[in-house]
């Protein structure tokens, strides 16, 4: 997707909305925002299929015409244009929202919803919108998060606040309402995006495995609780080389004492990267993580049979050195040896940076966390004190992820707009996958 105009999904009272939005950006020494729409109209689409077709099969002038990524949006594909969870705002339940409690998630949803309408107002120029946000200040409390919400004085302030979207929210809606408009579409592009849109869902169903073909071991029949997850090449003979990295299972466990891995003192893991997910390993040597690598890059691997085959037959690495490695290359040899991955153990890196732009409470604190510390390793690993420095809490960065990952509503949230920690993060991991050497 064009990473400065944003599909989004707007439920107003005749049902969602589908439309285009781009966020501040600069031109001619400049600042703009727009929507989708021309003049006083703000352009809505009953379903996706008609937001692409419109799209792509007209040549009106409209008031993203000109904006710097508009012919990049036009050669996007029907399913880059389907609105993410984090670009779908509820605006008719909104009131209910705010008379639910305070939770972290009401209030994160509630803080999305009250900004996107204060610009679709100030960008629309609806007096309605604009006067209900500058003659309410109050509503500024919802962007702080949980902590203006603690306590009964906090409870308070929800009440009120909810109290004055119960009375005026109408108005907003009515005024959204008043200026969403539908343009005329070309019904063959709308058939050509439908098809494209039901083929890429198809692919995607198809792409997600099948629960019968997973051995889940946490389920009701199975009885065992925890999670690791298990890639087994015990009947590797039977797979496909391209199936060898489809062998991985989620089992719900605890950690074996007579697990491989443990007693030679060897952690599998797995890393995704932006081009793909692959196999590595990692010990620690008096808290020293060690990678199977050499002179600081790390070796990874894209399915079980390129990973077993090199430990079989190479030892220029740094865990060649480790006495109990001899361990793993004969079990590599004679093809007993399995890939059991924690959950622990796998890092999953794309997405992360955009979620940092969306604030500390969007971000999946634990995936964060695990990111953080395989940076941190990689970094050590490599003799680097730059990664350990970045991540310092000293700086904004480690500020934003050491409160992203340890929440407390007593201490002073980050302030956005949470750019440049976003870039720093983004530096980090490019840094990391340039450190790491792809073995086929």
């Amino acid at each position: 997707m064009a990473g400065d105009i944003v599909p989004i999904e707007l439920g107003l009272t005749d049902g969602n909305a589908y439309t285009l939005w781009a966020p501040q950006w600069r031109e001619d020494d400049e600042e703009w925002e727009a929507f989708l729409g021309l003049g006083e109209d703000l352009y809505g689409f009953d379903d996706v299929a008609h937001l692409v077709g419109y799209i792509r099969g007209t040549d009106d002038e409209h008031d993203l015409v000109d904006h710097p990524a508009w012919s990049t949006v036009v050669e996007l594909s029907g399913d880059e244009l389907v609105p993410d969870k984090r670009h779908t705002y509820d605006l008719i339940g909104v009131p209910e929202l705010a008379a639910d409690d305070p939770t972290p998630e009401n209030i994160a949803d509630l803080e999305d919803a009250l900004e996107i309408v204060r610009i679709l107002g100030e960008v629309c120029e609806l007096p309605t919108i604009t006067k209900f946000f500058n003659g309410n200040p109050i509503l500024g409390a919802v962007t702080v998060g949980t902590r203006n919400f603690v306590g009964r004085d906090g409870q308070d302030l929800w009440v009120r606040i909810g109290r004055l979207i119960a009375k005026h929210w109408d108005n907003v809606i009515d005024a959204l309402d008043d200026v969403l408009a539908t343009p005329d579409v070309d019904e063959a592009a709308v058939a050509a995006a439908e098809a494209e849109l039901a083929a890429a869902a198809s692919a995607e169903d198809e792409d997600e495995p099948d629960d019968d073909d997973l051995d889940l071991v946490g389920d009701e029949d199975s009885g065992d609780e925890g999670g690791k997850a298990l890639v087994d090449d015990e009947d590797d003979d039977d797979l496909d080389e391209d199936e060898d990295t489809e062998a991985a299972e989620l089992l719900d466990g605890d950690i074996d004492e007579e697990d491989f891995w443990v007693n030679v003192g060897i952690d599998p893991i797995q890393i995704t990267t932006s081009d793909g997910e692959y196999l590595s390993l990692r010990c620690y040597l008096d808290d020293d993580p060690v990678f199977l690598g050499k002179r600081g890059s790390i070796f990874v691997f894209p399915s079980v049979r390129s990973i077993t085959r090199f430990l079989a037959e190479d030892d220029d690495h740094d865990l060649a050195k480790l006495t109990t490695f001899d361990d793993v290359r004969a079990a590599a040899t004679d093809g007993s040896l399995e890939f059991e991955i924690y959950e622990d153990n796998v890092y999953v890196l794309p997405g992360l940076a955009e979620d940092i732009a969306d604030g500390p409470r969007r971000i999946d604190r634990e995936q964060l966390d695990l990111a953080v510390e395989l940076l941190l390793d990689a970094g050590d690993y490599a003799d680097d004190d730059a990664v350990g420095e970045a991540l310092s809490s000293t700086t904004p960065l480690g500020w934003f992820i050491d409160y992203a990952t340890n929440p407390d509503p007593k201490r002073l949230a980050p302030s956005p707009p949470f750019d440049n920690e976003s870039e720093a993060f983004r530096a980090l991991v490019h840094d990391f996958e340039d450190r790491i050497e792809r073995k086929s």
